[in-house]
């Protein structure tokens, strides 16, 4: 058996801070709620010594707290690593094991040192009679707003595994929708780059020696005016190679301070938005994340209010989460979701549609996620096609490019060998 102590509200509204014995925590949730009491929080006192030693042969001890080692390369923590530990979580909790014993075993086989010292402290505020949530809270750089909320609705609703499933399958999707993006970029950028080597390797150190030869051979005659061009340009180049990458350094620098101010930020997002083709996948793929997450926060029993809060603050596109304040600001007079989605101008028609639909028949959760579903359909094949069309385009350019220069520099010669054939 198990001790817990939890926070709850009676029938008249009234506080109650007080423990109950069970042998995990969904059967303490349920002697809770046979008191006639609405659990609000709820976490693991103290394990019965007897109860642990069947339960484990040889249990672990909870982990001391040791003395964090400072360092500049702290190890970083990924999204696959959060949704691991997710998943891991809610099956332990799922089969009945109790919180803290969980923790001590997702603190015990964790390889990553930074998540490992993070559950060790988590494990030592759950211990102490602190719910998960804020044990969670501690870490904001690990966890946010929507992973911690929404183990706060978990909590006080008794379903925290479930609500743990649900946050693994939200990372999960949200993870794959991202990779798929990042594969469809990187070809272009791959492209963007050998094609700037390329130029700036037949500029520095093949042209000049074309024009060795059109000066010994040509004898001051006249050159093609592309040749001409290109020739100017390497010399410029050659010339002045510190500044043309000094410039370029300099301008991306300067370029990413003003996409980190407010205005900045506001104004590439909206020209992400804005963009042919790339700005209609962006869009997708908002939207997709946006209803995911406020269907999941739903579902999972956060009001309705804190959800957009938290949306809000997830989102990472400036101009759709202005347009989320508007929806929290509309549905805080009392008013629906479906006017201010619509007046924004960054949703599609199908989902404020289907929004409306969904808050009339009081099924919003499950409409949002079945928005959620189709858009990451819609995501799939928008990459796609982006992928299919980028390729030749960035095949041509490259062509273009550098067959320009080979053709300016190709040009000359044809002429040098008919008046060379002329002599003969």
């Amino acid at each position: 058996m198990a001790t817990f102590r939890f926070k709850a509200v009676d029938s008249q509204g009234k506080e109650v801070l007080s423990t109950v014995e069970a042998e995990n925590q969904a059967a303490a949730i349920a002697k809770i709620r046979s008191m006639k009491l609405t659990p609000k929080a709820i976490g693991m006192v103290k394990e019965d010594a007897g109860s642990a030693a069947a339960a484990a042969p040889a249990p672990a001890a909870a982990p001391k707290k040791k003395k964090r080692r400072k360092s500049f390369f702290k190890q970083k923590v990924k999204t696959k690593d959060l949704m691991v530990l997710t998943r891991q979580l809610a099956t332990l909790v799922d089969a009945g094991l109790p919180l803290a014993r969980g923790l001590r075993v997702l603190h015990r086989q964790s390889t990553n040192d930074t998540l490992k010292d993070a559950l060790g402290d988590m494990l030592e505020t759950v211990e102490t009679g602190n719910t998960f949530s804020e044990s969670l809270a501690g870490h904001p750089k690990l966890f946010n707003h929507l992973y911690v909320n929404m183990v706060k609705a978990g909590e006080a609703g008794g379903v925290l595994e479930t609500v743990l499933n649900r946050l693994a399958e939200f990372m999960e999707k949200g993870e794959k929708i991202k990779n798929k993006v990042k594969s469809a970029m990187t070809y272009p950028v791959v492209v963007l780059v050998a094609a700037l080597g390329i130029v700036v390797f037949l500029l520095l150190k093949v042209i000049p020696k074309f024009q060795q030869i059109f000066d010994d051979l040509m004898d001051g005659e006249g050159m093609p005016a592309i040749t001409a061009f290109v020739i100017a340009a390497s010399e410029w180049v050659q010339a002045n190679w510190y500044i043309l990458f000094g410039g370029i350094a300099i301008g991306w620098v300067l370029l990413k301070a003003f996409v980190k101010t407010p205005k900045g930020s506001f104004l590439k997002d909206r020209i992400s938005l804005k963009l042919p083709g790339f700005g209609q996948l962006v869009q997708k793929t908002s939207v997709a994340r946006l209803t995911r997450t406020l269907g999941t926060l739903l579902s999972s029993g956060v009001p309705v209010l804190q959800a957009l809060a938290i949306v809000k603050d997830t989102t990472d596109n400036k101009v759709i989460a202005n347009a989320v304040q508007s929806i929290h600001d509309s549905v805080k007079e009392g008013e629906g979701m479906t006017a201010p989605m619509g007046a924004s101008g960054v949703f599609p028609a199908m989902v404020v549609s289907m929004v409306e639909v969904g808050e009339e028949t009081g099924a919003l959760p499950e409409m949002l996620i079945r928005i959620a579903n189709t858009y990451d359909d819609e995501v799939d094949s928008a990459v796609e096609a982006m992928t299919s069309v980028i390729e030749p385009i960035m095949i041509i350019f490259l062509a273009v490019i550098v067959g320009g220069i080979v053709i300016a520099m190709f040009m000359p010669l044809i002429s040098i060998i008919g008046t060379i054939g002329q002599q003969q």
